[in-house]
């Protein structure tokens, strides 16, 4: 084999492997997609098909028949079943009505029923009213996006601190604050419920909003390493022209490391708009105040019987931080390969 057939035959090996690692990923969207738009009864139906379809049926002397695959002298026939029996079954033929029935032996809940494309967009509407979709909507983007900014104003002006300042003890107030990202959330969750109790801000969204405003150490680690590729000079340029330090930061810093911004933005958005223990926990008596994830769990409850509904219901949770994530792809993967990046 010569090596330019070999170059060839290793490229077309790695796009098989692609192709298969993405088929694998996207597998449990597409399943969750196609479950979305079934009927409840083709759920609940055995060997019914992968796509969303409805059984095939069939008017008979003003009265609706199911269709079934019936094997007749070696074909197999759409046939609609007019009369059920044990041994043999009464089925007319769709295309020739005109020959009445035809005597069919054996059992015919062994045959499989014909299916016919159906997809049930109905369901996302339905969801829509039953779970009162908009208020949901509206509660999740007024959190995430007022927690969005709380995060990126807080988490800017100390990781410029750390980064710019040099003041005494910068290195274990540092290091300290890295050391908070491994104390698990249980840990803090009843002393913090315990404070919010008692000033009365459990049942309303300030227990979810105000702690956004005073920073956290993953999102000020990662905007404080992306500041540190920033050299220096341009900050004394600016000082030479009169800026001060947070005309520096509005003027210089912040458009050079929007990259690790929009990072920490989509980061927090998604964080929040995926949250579901911090809202029940304090909104739990509060059905009003409710983002989507904690009204989509009780929904859930309510409608087991139906899966099309839950995932109808999880794919419209979903469509957000999926059209976010597309659209601002690249400035995503841009801030997080950067920030590892030393000056």
């Amino acid at each position: 084999m010569t090596p330019h057939i070999a170059r060839r035959v290793r490229v077309a090996l790695m796009t098989i492997v692609m192709f298969g690692v993405v088929v694998a990923f996207l597998a449990p969207l597409a399943q969750m997609t196609l479950t979305s738009l079934k009927s409840e009864r083709q759920i609940s139906q055995a060997r019914s098909p992968l796509l969303p379809s409805d059984p095939r049926g069939y008017t008979y002397q003003g009265q609706r028949y199911d269709v079934y695959l019936v094997p007749v002298d070696g074909t197999v026939r759409e046939l609609a079943l007019v009369k059920k029996g044990r041994t043999e079954s009464g089925f007319v033929d769709p295309a020739e009505p005109e020959k009445g029935v035809i005597t069919w032996r054996g059992s015919w809940r062994s045959l499989q029923p014909s299916w016919t494309l159906a997809p049930r967009w109905s369901n996302y509407s339905d969801v829509w009213n039953l779970i009162d979709f908009p208020r949901l909507l509206f509660n999740t983007v007024a959190i995430a996006l007022i927690g969005t900014l709380g995060t990126v104003l807080s988490c800017t002006l100390v990781a410029y601190g750390f980064a710019r300042f040099r003041f005494p003890g910068r290195g274990p107030l540092f290091t300290l604050l890295i050391a908070t990202i491994f104390l698990p959330v249980t840990v803090t969750l009843i002393p913090t419920y315990t404070v919010f109790a008692k000033i009365g801000w459990v049942g309303t969204w300030l227990p979810l909003l105000v702690p956004t405003f005073f920073a956290n150490a993953y999102n000020v680690f990662l905007l404080r390493q992306y500041f540190m590729t920033i050299p220096r000079e341009m900050d004394e340029a600016a000082a030479i022209d009169g800026a001060g330090p947070l005309r520096t930061l509005r003027s210089v810093i912040v458009p050079q490391a929007w990259p690790a911004i929009a990072a920490v933005i989509l980061f927090n958005f998604v964080y929040t708009w995926n949250d579901y223990f911090t809202p029940l926990v304090y909104l739990s008596g509060q059905p009003d105040l409710q983002p989507l994830q904690v009204g989509l769990a009780a929904f859930n409850g309510l409608y087991t019987h139906n899966p099309a509904y839950i995932q109808a219901g999880t794919m419209m949770t979903i469509a957000v931080p999926v059209l976010l994530f597309v659209c601002f792809q690249r400035t995503f993967v841009r801030g997080i390969m950067s920030t590892g990046v030393d000056k």
